[in-house]
Formats: C-alpha cells, structure tokens, sequence
C-alpha cells in the first residue's frame, strides 16, 4: 500500500503524528505534546501553535497554556487547541483503561482529530496502513497482556523508514542531468519599498512604549511578538484592580458604610480576586506572599479614602470606564481605573492606580508628561473633557509599597502652571498648555505610525528602559548600562 513514493512525505508526517501521540500516552512527555501540536493534522494553525508552546515555557505544559487562556486566539484556532487539549487527555485515559489496544489508540487518534474529514486520498492510505499495523501488533500480544507504546512505535518507525528508502529508490532512478540541464528563470531585482501600516486605534500605552523605545512598539506592535506570560509583579496588579473595581461599585462613597465593615469587604474582595488569578502566580509561596502584602496595601489604602472623603466629600461615578476620542481623524481609546467627582463643586478628578514604579512627586510626572512620555492622564483628560466632564485633577495613586502610607501624585488642571521645579510634594499643577502639547504630539504619533513609512525603528538610549523589557534577548543594539559600558 505504501510502495508508491507519491505517498511517503505523507505517510512520514502522518506515520510520525500518531507515533508522537502514542508515546505521549505512555509517558506524558511534554516535548511529545508540542510537537504533536505543531503538526498539520492537530488542526490548530501553525503560527499559533509555536505560540502556545512560547507561552506555556519551560514550567508550565501545552495543555495548561491552552486550558488556561495563556495568549489570546482566534475563535476557530481556540476551538481546535481546545479540542487538542481534550484528545491528549482522552489518548492517556484510553491508553491505560483496562483491555485497551493499539487498534483503539489510531482509532482514538483518527476520531479525536477527525482526520477523515482532512486526509487527501495518500493521506488515509497511510492511515489505514497504521490501523494494519495496530491490529498487527495486537494480533502478536497475549490476551492478558496490556499492549506497550513502544512495540507500536517500532512498528511505525519501520513503516516510516521503507516508505524512505522506497522514495530514495524511486528517486535514484530518475534522469538527475536532464533536470539539472533545465535552467532557473532569470528574474530582475525588485525596487525596495517601504511597507505602509494603517492602525484602527491607539491607545495610551503604546504611544508611551513607542516614546520610550521605537524598536520596543515595533516588536509589540508590528510584529506581534508573543510576550513572556507576566510576573508575579503583573498579576499583583492584575488582582488588585480587580478587587477595587468590584469594591468602588459596591462602595461609591466612603460613608456608604461603617469603616469597619469597608475594611471587611475591601479584605474579601481582595482575597477573591488573589485566588481568582492565583494561576499566575508560579509558586504557592509567591501566591501568599503577594496576597498578604496586597491586604496590608488595601488597609492604608482604604485609610487614605476615608481620610480624603472626611477632608473633602467625593464619591465614585466610575471604575473601569471606556473611554474614546477622535482626535484628528486618529481614534484613541482606553480605560480609566476611577473617576470621583466632588460633592461641593462636581469637579471631576481622573484616578489611575499604579501597583508598580511611578514617578515619585508631582513634578517629575509633570516633567514626564512634558517630554512626551506618559500619554495616560493627558489622554483621559482630554476624553473626559469631550465627554462632558469639568476634570480639574488628574491622580495616581501608588499601590506597590504596604509599609508605607499611600500618597497620591496629584495634579491640578490650572490654566496657567508655575514654572517646573524640582520638588518632592506629591500635589502640583499642571497647565491646560501643557496638555494640549501632549494631545498634539499623541497626533504626531499616530500620523506616523497609522500612514508613516515602516523602515527603520532605533532602539532607546536609556538602559533604564531595557530592564524589564519582554524583548532585550532579542535586542542587539540595546545600550549598555553606564556600569556597564567600560567593564571590559
């Protein structure tokens, strides 16, 4: 059956696929798992199969990656990793059942990947080759003996290894110097073009990676490369967000209840939300570290909402809301953490949290904003303003450290701000000038990289920047560190 040569590249890869599966079976061999996926007959994409692979590492397994959502998919590639991760589950529940057969393992296969419905017509003579195979090898063990995966294997190896000498042989018989007489077609270079990139939307974040590192929103953004899956520094955030979303709709004002029973709820939610995304976390120390410490940080925090609401009564109007401006035929959208509005004056104040490293007074924020690298506030302040709203504050609040009080970095909106300076107050001013500077320069880049030529992108000139990027083993121009730069 599997004389012809037509067929031996696709019994090969079929031969090897169940191979694959059948030694996965008997030993849940990672490896095994991923090269089974990156087949054809896995039914999930190839691009996104590799993917998976780099999301699950070297920790976790393919399985896990899939079951757990690690990168987003496309509604038919899901569907298929999906079904992947349930057949390799039902190919080792069949392999060890009682009175199983290598009959039953290629049927499994077959039905699991429903291979009927994709093979071509050398693809399922391959197929019924190892089906011969399978109910030979059954043939060959004793009744009461449980059939081994690498009797099957063998037996399939040396199916696939005939098929290979069989095409060599086909192969040797063929006129080699005629076709090397048959010349290639000349073909004239190709004039360099530049590759034009229309985007939908921006958001704040990527202006942000794309003034702090061009080469950086190049990975992210062009080449959609496929990140680490976060650290446990990410997940903490991830969590904590959570829990105050949930808490701020429940408790919009800080006098909705007893400071007592707020401290309770704010300790639930964020329990809730820690063993919500507890899966991030790699180890159960790590888990109950970052928990503990957020239910320390959620304390102070909550001291700091019942103090800012005695001094000047607020209340929540909005947690994670949707925002979009169009500015310039250019569209921009985003969330904000939380939005207050005063109870005296009905001021609107823009609240971002901020569980990671911030500027640590108002002015180097201001001084951020003024150099164009943090769009966020701007950007929220210019949406909340088409919307209708009187923003006069724009807040981050830091939530990274639990031994210390929280201090928000607050700016107010003011038509003309004093000069910059150099302080360390936590509370400033920022001019309506400078922010329409940053909505022009938002502008700017977008022009440049929803309609800008895609050439070249230079790599940041501040080592800071490269610390905890996802992308530095892959950057070779990156710049050394200033300890670094005459160590050799």
């Amino acid at each position: 059956m599997l004389s012809s040569p037509e067929i031996d590249a696709a019994a090969r890869r079929l031969v090897a696929f169940v191979a694959d599966l059948a030694r996965f079976a008997a030993t849940q061999d990672e490896a095994l798992a991923r090269r089974a996926l990156c087949a054809p007959y896995s039914g999930v994409p190839n691009v996104d199969a590799r993917a998976l692979c780099v999301a699950a590492g070297e920790r976790r397994s393919v399985v896990d990656a899939i079951l757990h959502d690690r990168i987003p998919l496309a509604h038919e590639s899901a569907i298929a990793a999906r079904r992947f991760a349930r057949a390799t589950g039902d190919l080792e529940r069949a392999y060890r059942a009682q009175g199983a057969t290598a009959r039953e393992h290629v049927a499994t296969v077959a039905l699991s990947f429903e291979l009927d419905a994709c093979l071509d017509a050398r693809e399922r003579d391959a197929l019924m080759a190892c089906e011969a195979i399978a109910r030979d090898v059954d043939a060959r063990r004793a009744p009461d003996v449980a059939w081994e995966a690498n009797e099957l294997v063998a037996a399939l190896e040396t199916l696939a290894a005939n098929a290979t000498m069989a095409n060599a042989n086909a192969n040797a018989g063929r006129d080699d110097a005629a076709v090397a007489r048959t010349p290639l077609p000349v073909r004239e270079p190709e004039t360099p073009r530049v590759v034009r990139r229309r985007k939908a939307h921006f958001s704040a974040s990527s202006l942000g990676a794309f003034a702090e590192c061009e080469r950086r929103w190049y990975y992210r953004y062009v080449c959609a490369a496929v990140e680490d899956r976060g650290s446990s520094a990410s997940f903490y955030g991830t969590a904590f967000h959570w829990a105050l979303e949930r808490f701020h709709e429940e408790f919009p004002r800080a006098d909705a209840a007893a400071p007592d029973e707020l401290e309770r709820k704010l300790d639930a939610y964020l329990g809730t939300a820690f063993e919500r995304f507890r899966a991030g976390f790699e180890t159960t120390v790590e888990f109950e570290l970052q928990r503990r410490r957020a239910k320390r940080t959620g304390r102070r925090y909550l001291a700091w909402f019942l103090e800012r609401n005695r001094a000047h009564p607020f209340a929540v109007v909005g947690t994670e809301t949707s925002v979009e401006l169009e500015l310039d035929g250019y569209r921009f959208i985003g969330y904000i953490d939380r939005l207050d509005r005063d109870d005296a004056t009905g001021a609107v104040t823009v609240v971002d949290y901020k569980t990671g490293s911030i500027a640590d007074s108002a002015d180097r924020y201001r001084e951020k904003v003024a150099n164009f690298l943090d769009f966020q506030l701007p950007f929220y302040y210019w949406a909340r303003t088409a919307a209708g709203d009187r923003v006069t504050r724009l807040s981050l609040i830091p939530l990274k450290d639990s031994s210390r009080d929280v201090r928000p970095i607050e700016l107010e909106v003011v038509p003309v701000a004093a000069p910059r300076g150099y302080g360390d107050a936590p509370t400033g001013t920022i001019g309506i000038g400078e922010l329409e500077r940053a909505r022009k320069r938002m502008v700017e880049i977008a022009a440049a990289l929803a309609d800008g030529p895609l050439e070249r992108f230079p790599v940041t000139d501040d080592a800071e920047n490269c610390t905890y990027c996802a992308y530095r083993p892959a950057c070779r121009e990156r710049p050394a560190r200033t300890e670094d730069r005459f160590g050799r």
